[in-house]
């Protein structure tokens, strides 16, 4: 598997035609992969595309926010719904004016005033953290977006005149980032904060998601799947994600989908700060780090001198201590485009990962359990 002109992903080494692959495809069929994927999680990752449009036009139906003097953007919540936060904080960086900064606590840092743009991002608009991260805000009179399905967070908003964006219910938050990212995208502009064009990049997202999304479906068969490939290439180890720049938060949105979906342990790190610390671990644990396949991000529209160096030396430190190696690069031209095909292939590696692993990805039981216990404190 090399990696094509257009780019997708390359594995070292290489595997064996007719051998994994061949009894992979036979696994990873679509009556397979129905059996096991019993709550319907790739139907809802692969309508990506629609998703980003609907999105769209309930920002733009929203009623209008005028809120004048903005010193800072906090965007609150946790899990699938604080990637969101963390994806613009690394697209805008040279972008914005004001600082984004994503919180992920109970609470707010002292900072957050009423010049504070907070975006409140909860799927269920249930979150414990996110919506005592509301009271607070409105406590220190910061300025407030809320986007959810409902909730007790519609519910707060309303009571308290908040704006408050509502988005389809019915899927699993990690199937519905475009309703919580794309909306704050919109809101940024919206707001004077994001003064550079997107629309043209969102077109393109749109265009490039859809059409990947349909290299790496269901129906397309594993010889011809990236998707499905990558997952058969690192099933039964320990994935290892290396994100950098604006890919760092796609790395760590891969992670959290191994964990969530694939019901596996995962890892993922960002460069070059990785290379002061990790690395080293690499030379001295020839046990543990066979167990390991280690997926890079390269674009080399996007690499530096200096990044391109760093993750060609990741690389072939990789390949004589990791069980595999695999370098994964984007579709699509503009920034936006290209991590969100980045994120799509992910979604769907870690499905897939779960079907070879025979768990629908659905279900997350422990994290009912813990909440049904901070419920009974």
């Amino acid at each position: 598997m090399n990696t094509d002109s257009d780019g997708c992903f390359s594995n070292t080494p290489r595997i064996a035609k007719n051998t994994a692959h061949e009894k992979e495809a036979m696994i990873l069929d679509s009556q397979t992969i129905a059996s096991v994927d019993k709550s319907y999680m790739l139907d809802g990752l692969g309508r990506f595309s629609e998703q980003i449009k609907e999105a769209l036009a309930i920002a733009e139906s929203a009623e209008r926010v005028s809120y004048l003097k903005i010193d800072n953007v906090i965007v609150t919540g946790v899990g699938a719904s604080a990637i969101s936060g963390d994806i613009m904080a690394s697209l805008f960086r040279d972008k914005l004016d004001v600082p984004i900064f994503v919180n992920r606590e109970y609470d707010l840092p002292k900072w957050a005033n009423k010049d504070t743009l907070i975006l409140c991002l909860s799927y269920s608009g249930n979150t414990d953290e996110t919506l005592s991260a509301f009271k607070i805000a409105f406590q220190k009179k910061c300025k407030i977006i809320c986007i959810s399905t409902g909730g007790r967070l519609k519910e707060l908003a309303e009571k308290r005149e908040v704006p408050f964006i509502t988005i389809p219910p019915g899927i699993q938050p990690r199937a519905a980032t475009a309703y919580l990212l794309f909306p704050s995208i919109v809101f940024l502009k919206r707001l004077g904060l994001l003064k550079t064009a997107v629309e043209a990049d969102i077109e393109e997202t749109i265009q490039v998601t859809r059409e990947f999304l349909t290299s790496i479906n269901v129906e397309t068969p594993t010889e011809v799947n990236p998707s499905k490939q990558l997952a058969t290439t690192i099933h039964t180890t320990i994935p290892q994600v290396y994100g950098w720049g604006i890919y760092a938060p796609i790395a760590r949105r891969w992670r959290h989908q191994f964990n969530e979906n694939s019901k596996v342990i995962a890892r993922s790190d960002i460069l070059p700060d990785c290379n002061h610390n990790d690395i080293v671990g690499w030379t001295a644990n020839p046990e543990i780090s066979k167990q390991c396949s280690c997926i890079l991000f390269r674009d080399r529209d996007e690499e530096t001198l200096d990044m391109a160096t760093r993750l060609n030396f990741m690389k072939a430190l990789f390949h004589n201590t990791a069980g595999h190696v695999v370098e994964v690069t984007p579709k699509g031209k503009s920034q936006l485009a290209k991590t969100m095909s980045l994120m799509c292939l992910g979604d769907f590696t870690s499905c897939y990962l779960a079907v070879l692993r025979g768990v629908d990805p659905t279900p997350i039981d422990i994290i009912t359990e813990l909440k049904q216990r901070l419920a009974e404190k």
